[in-house]
């Protein structure tokens, strides 16, 4: 104590105070405990003995146990270890069994290369066909004359005017790339010719497989199913791509298809025509499946084949193939697909243009106006008109506009600090009907068809 500093806190001197009395009464205590009797000194020392002898046993009883937990350890350690090493040799060997089996589909692709017919031979019919030419022959035809266009992809061309030779060519497959408002008189001059091949042909027991490639679904299927010929499979397919954003590959992108019909069967009718009365020759299962009686046949063995050849070329180029009804691709396409092409015109109508001091959002807009606007306008109208949903997105748009404005408008009634320009306070109230930006989108363009006035939504817009 003398040692420590003068100004050593009080407390600690007397800690320290306490902890030196403890130490002696200590002392004396042990001091008297040696003096005791040999008797009791003798029977302490077996006491300690056994205690002594107890502690040993639990002492070591605690090292078994700390070894024994160090050996699970070491044995758990060992055993995940060892579960990696063989959950990569299972991977190793799927991996290869996968590769066996692509080589292997590659080969019966290869085998049996499809015919594939393409029917309109514009901007998205030249796009496919290129790819096509790569897995099969193709012969495309059309209004005007590609001839030179076609030979250079390697692409076999006819006239339109020309239906039998076209499909003197012993077609697998006709991919249907005509516009969405001439799709239907399209098919229906084709299908008199389908027939007369089918009826001539002593060969042919079944009719091409007919594909369609639209942006809306519903309508497409329903046209293929009422003017086609039995004999003729339905697949309706939606490319979510295009010459522009699948220029560089289509590894990735979507393609969404419905297997619609087969050997006569209807393999997924949308709810809203789920009538099978109607085909004395199907029936459904417990789970709702249609089935025919005839899809274990070989005309239906065949069909199959035939579309999966056809999936399988998509698949090979890297598409994300997506299994998805008619009837359902149109739902999610409406707040999707469509909405995009109608902001995308909406802004294209403003005449936005790049400025120098362009944000990346500015920028996104600017490629949204040029990528909705680089499509027809057909296009546009036909994702309007042909998709029932599309009406729907338009109603709730301009409903989600009118009340953003109107809590604009709301928190500017409130507000005394707003800035004047000009002498002037410009205020929302006074703007005109934000209805004007969708009328100018569509007032712009001549529409004369009569099913268009008709429409109630078309009208007001």
């Amino acid at each position: 104590i003398r040692n420590l500093d003068e100004e050593v806190d009080a407390t600690l001197l007397v800690q320290i105070l306490f902890f030196a009395l403890a130490l002696s009464a200590s002392a004396s205590f042990t001091s008297a405990s040696n003096s005791s009797s040999n008797l009791g000194s003798q029977t302490q020392t077996s006491n300690s003995n056994n205690s002594n002898s107890n502690n040993s046993n639990s002492l070591q009883a605690a090292m078994n146990n700390i070894n024994s937990n160090e050996q699970q350890e070491r044995m758990v350690i060992q055993a995940q270890a060892g579960k990696i090493e063989e959950l990569k040799q299972r991977e190793e060997a799927l991996s290869r069994l996968l590769t066996a089996v692509r080589r292997e589909k590659l080969d019966a692709l290869r085998s049996r290369p499809l015919t594939i017919g393409v029917v309109g031979f514009g901007r998205f019919g030249q796009f496919i066909a290129k790819t096509f030419a790569q897995h099969g022959k193709v012969i495309a035809t059309s209004r005007s004359d590609y001839t030179d266009l076609a030979n250079d992809m390697g692409v076999a061309y006819v006239p339109l005017s020309d239906p039998k030779a076209f499909l003197d060519h012993k077609l697998d497959v006709i991919v249907l790339a005509t516009s969405i408002v001439s799709f239907e008189s399209t098919v229906q001059n084709l299908v008199p010719h389908l027939q007369h091949n089918i009826e001539q042909s002593v060969t042919l027991e079944r009719g091409p497989l007919i594909v369609d490639v639209l942006s809306v679904k519903d309508y497409p299927r329903q046209i293929l199913l009422d003017l086609l010929p039995q004999q003729c499979d339905i697949l309706c397919t939606h490319p979510m791509f295009g010459p522009d954003s699948g220029k560089n590959g289509w590894h990735g992108l979507n393609f969404v298809y419905e297997r619609t019909r087969i050997n006569g069967m209807i393999l997924a009718e949308s709810e809203s025509n789920n009538d099978t009365d109607s085909n004395s020759e199907s029936f459904v299962d417990d789970q709702g499946r249609i089935h025919s009686i005839h899809e274990n046949s070989e005309a239906h063995i065949e069909g199959k084949d035939r579309i999966e050849r056809f999936l399988s070329i998509w698949e090979e180029e890297g598409c994300r193939m997506v299994p998805l009804s008619c009837k359902a691709h149109d739902s999610y396409a409406a707040n999707s697909q469509f909405i995009t092409h109608l902001m995308g015109r909406i802004l294209g109508a403003q005449g936005l243009e790049e400025t120098p001091i362009d944000t990346k959002g500015f920028d996104s807009v600017l490629k949204l106006i040029d990528s909705t606007t680089a499509d027809s306008f057909d296009l546009f109208y036909g994702l309007y008109k042909y998709n029932k949903n599309s009406r729907d997105t338009i109603v709730n748009l301009l409903g989600s506009m009118n009340d953003v404005v109107a809590q604009l408008k709301e928190m500017e009634s409130h507000d005394e600090n707003g800035p004047i320009w000009n002498g002037k306070e410009p205020t929302l109230r006074q703007m005109k009907d934000l209805d004007s930006a969708l009328s100018q989108v569509f007032s712009t363009h001549n529409f004369a068809s009569e099913e268009k006035k008709d429409d109630p939504v078309f009208c007001k817009l």
